[in-house]
């Protein structure tokens, strides 16, 4: 199943697929596409990143266009909700529920969250509405499927934040958190240290260092080093780039301290890393 809407006036993509075919399997590799991907029927083993993920049954995860994601060609169970920022514009949007929001920062660790049966009731009803309105072709439906997928993403947006350790985080705090981590994915290239983020947002840095804990996330200098490593890898698996390339291109002025700060992490260098992945693909 893949079923498409588009508009060529504004660039607006929206679709929905089950991966069970070739065409929706080239929605990977394809850029700037944000994914929901839900598993409807069983566990479904996936690949986001390099690491392997069995997304268990009736969970779902929400992944921005810098995760790359491998997914078996026979994963009708499967859901995606896949679009791009130009169908449901950051601008137009609650930051809460926007391509910037609570589900869809930091693009380390994708959010995930679990359907119970009243929640799964949900997402079947606006499933069901989905494939009605994609098959509706008129002059208002584009509207509709955005108005769908806004609610579908506060629906998410709830269940996420319920599940936090400690709920009672404000929104004040909460933007705080999230607005670290758009920074830390606009800046890490060239700041490596907490003390850089907490300029920017005009906090201390072990103001940060006290309020991450409470939201349950990693602590602020595993925000950026979490996200350094993800494209380091990303470049040495999908780029021919030399290690001193890559490590110029993430800001490190040495190579020689790339290389010590990729193997701290990894237990690897960063050739030593490449040479194992080609050599299991």
């Amino acid at each position: 199943m893949k079923l498409t809407y588009s508009s060529l006036k504004d660039d607006d993509l929206f679709i929905l697929t089950d991966f069970s075919c070739a065409p929706s399997q080239e929605l990977l590799i394809k850029k700037d596409l944000y994914k929901i991907l839900w598993s409807r029927k069983a566990t479904k083993a996936i690949t986001i990143d390099d690491y392997r993920l069995d997304l268990k049954e009736n969970e779902v995860i929400f992944c921005t266009p810098l995760n790359v994601m491998e997914i078996p060609i026979d994963s009708e169970d499967l859901l995606a909700f896949v679009f791009n920022k130009e169908f449901f514009c950051i601008q137009t949007n609650d930051d809460q529920v926007s391509c910037n929001g609570f589900l869809f920062f930091g693009s380390s660790q994708p959010q995930s969250i679990e359907l119970n049966d009243r929640e799964l009731s949900h997402f079947s009803d606006l499933m069901h509405l989905f494939k009605e309105d994609l098959l509706i072709k008129d002059h208002l439906q584009g509207e509709m499927l955005r108005s769908l997928l806004k609610r579908l993403l506060i629906l998410s947006t709830r269940m996420a934040r319920n599940g936090l350790p400690q709920p009672e985080v404000s929104n004040a705090q909460m933007n705080t958190i999230r607005e670290y981590n758009l920074l830390v994915e606009k800046h890490f290239r060239e700041f490596h240290h907490v003390k850089d983020y907490a300029k920017l947002l005009f906090k201390s840095p072990k103001t940060l260092s006290n309020l991450f804990p409470k939201y349950g996330e990693r602590s602020p200098i595993m925000v950026i080093n979490d996200r350094i490593i993800l494209e380091a890898k990303r470049l040495l698996l999908y780029s021919d780039r030399s290690t001193e390339g890559i490590a110029t291109e993430l800001g490190y002025k040495d190579p020689g301290h790339f290389s010590k700060f990729f193997k701290k992490h990894l237990g690897l260098s960063p050739t030593a890393f490449r040479k194992s992945r080609m050599a299991q693909s």
